[in-house]
Formats: structure tokens, C-alpha cells, sequence
């Protein structure tokens, strides 16, 4: 499946962003300036059942193969956020980019103590509010069952407009959230909200229910087949500490961001682009 694929900047350098669950390519707003800055052009996908891209049926090789379908081959740098970097992970070989950056990698989709199921994402279709506290900080399964019963918003509230981005509205903290091509500030916390509820309205939460049946696979890739960094929070639902010590014997390079929420690109951006240090 070819997906939806939004494209900033002109330069000769290529990176390749995607998503994590839930979200699209709107989740990059604040990095994709920091690229095209620094000459790329920037290419972010929806994956299938997020965003404009289309729905189908859901498993792990699926959006790996979707990756291939869409994107140019040996990009400079692709990174991937959560389910995104099991998705990069599955077709890197054949992307083969010069660098692969994995950002908080579901490769575990039951998490790090086998307890998380992808499932009880569909909780935030039905309470929406929840999306705006999830993971600040790293929120258990239970936390999340709990509040979605004691936090509802009935239908999904004003979440199923359309993409911000390429319109050139700011909200009500200001800022320019995108204009076709080119200009893509940081945008102001109501406006990022706003943006992440949008993408929230527009994902197939049956994706998660799918997921839900790959979750006691572990999809960790045996070695670096690429120079590859793996970011990840601390604490952190995904990779624990163990794993991470098993992955720099598997050749990965791997960079702890302390007192950081699941969505590290979102909630701590400057320690994000910090811990990237070198790989961008």
C-alpha cells in the first residue's frame, strides 16, 4: 500500500520520518524545521489506518511493507517513534538508509514486562482527554483503563476535523502550523493538543486490536544492519534496562533520556534533538 506522505523542504539529504500509534505525520511538527535547517528534505508518512493514508488489515510486516511501497531508498536518515520504529525496523534492510534512529521501538508490543496490550489503546477513541496526559509521565495499562472510565468524552468530542497542517492557522498559542511546502514552527501547547486529538479522529483504532494479536512477539532485530541508534525514556514502558544492555551487544548505540514520557519528540523536545546528537 502506497501511503499518504507529507514532504518539506528542498535539500539533497533525505530523512524519513514515521509515527507511532495513534498519531501521523503531524506528531513531527516541531522537528521537521529542525531538518530542513540543516538541508534535508523531509519526508513523514501516515501510516495505514492513521492519517489520510487508507485502512486494511493490520500487522507488523504490513506497515513494514507499506514503508517500502512508499518511500526512496537509501534516505540519509530514518527514525522511527514507537510502533514506527517496529515498522523501520521490519524493512530497513531493504530501505537501507545511512542511519536508522529508533525512538522508544515497540518492538515488544507487550512491553518491557509482558503485561501492556495494544488493545487498551482504543480507550483513547473513547476519552480522547486522556491523550493529552498519556505517558507525562509513563502512564501503566491499568492507569490507562482507569482514567479512560472515570474520564469520558462521549463520541470523541471535536476530533474528527481536518489536517491543520498546510493550512496556516495558528490556534490560541500562536504560531504558524504549516504551510505547504515550507514554513513549520513550533507550535504553542493548545495547538499541539489540537493537532494530536485531529490525528487521534482520524486513526482506525481496530489497528490496536489487531496489534493486540502480535503482542507476545518479541520483533527485536538480531543486529544493527545499519548504523542505528536506539532512544529511549526513562522510565519506559517498551525497553528496559536489561534489553537496553542487550542491545549494544547486538551493535546497536543506545541513549537514555531521564525523566522523559513515552513520546520523547513530544513532551521533551529539546532533550529529544540533544540525545540526536550526531545523528542528524
Amino acid at each position: 500500500m502506497r501511503l499518504h506522505t507529507r514532504e518539506w523542504g528542498t535539500g539533497e539529504r533525505v530523512a524519513v520520518l514515521v509515527h507511532g500509534i495513534m498519531a501521523d505525520h503531524r506528531t513531527w511538527h516541531d522537528l521537521v524545521p529542525v531538518l530542513t535547517d540543516r538541508g534535508y528534505r523531509v519526508l513523514a508518512v501516515d501510516l495505514r489506518g492513521h492519517g489520510a493514508s487508507a485502512r486494511g488489515a493490520y500487522a507488523p510486516r504490513l506497515f513494514a511493507e507499506d514503508l517500502l511501497d512508499t518511500l526512496p531508498r537509501r534516505p540519509e536518515l530514518a527514525l522511527g517513534h514507537s510502533l514506527g520504529a517496529l515498522a523501520l525496523a521490519l524493512a530497513v534492510e531493504e530501505l537501507a538508509p545511512a542511519r536508522a534512529v529508533y525512538s522508544e521501538p515497540a518492538w515488544r508490543l507487550a512491553g518491557s514486562d509482558g503485561r501492556l496490550d495494544p488493545a487498551l489503546f482504543t480507550l483513547f477513541k473513547r476519552s480522547p482527554r486522556l491523550l493529552t496526559s498519556f505517558a507525562r509521565p509513563a502512564v501503566t495499562a491499568r492507569r490507562i483503563s482507569d482514567r479512560a472510565a472515570n474520564d469520558p468524552l462521549p463520541n470523541g468530542g471535536p476530533v474528527n476535523g481536518g489536517s491543520v497542517i498546510g493550512g496556516g492557522e495558528g490556534g490560541a498559542d500562536g504560531g504558524v502550523l504549516g504551510v505547504g511546502g515550507g514554513v513549520f514552527r513550533r507550535v504553542g501547547e493548545a495547538d499541539r493538543i489540537a493537532l494530536e486529538q485531529q490525528a487521534l479522529g482520524c486513526w482506525d483504532e481496530t489497528s490496536a486490536l489487531a496489534l493486540s494479536s502480535h503482542r507476545l512477539v518479541d520483533h527485536t532485530p538480531d543486529t544493527a544492519l545499519v548504523p542505528s541508534l536506539v532512544q529511549v525514556s526513562d522510565p519506559s514502558l517498551l525497553v528496559s534496562a536489561e534489553m537496553r544492555a542487550d542491545l549494544v551487544r547486538r551493535g546497536f548505540e543506545v541513549r537514555t533520556v531521564p525523566d522523559a514520557p513515552h513520546a520523547i519528540h513530544r513532551d521533551r523536545f529539546d532533550a529529544f534533538v540533544e540525545s540526536l546528537s550526531g545523528w542528524l
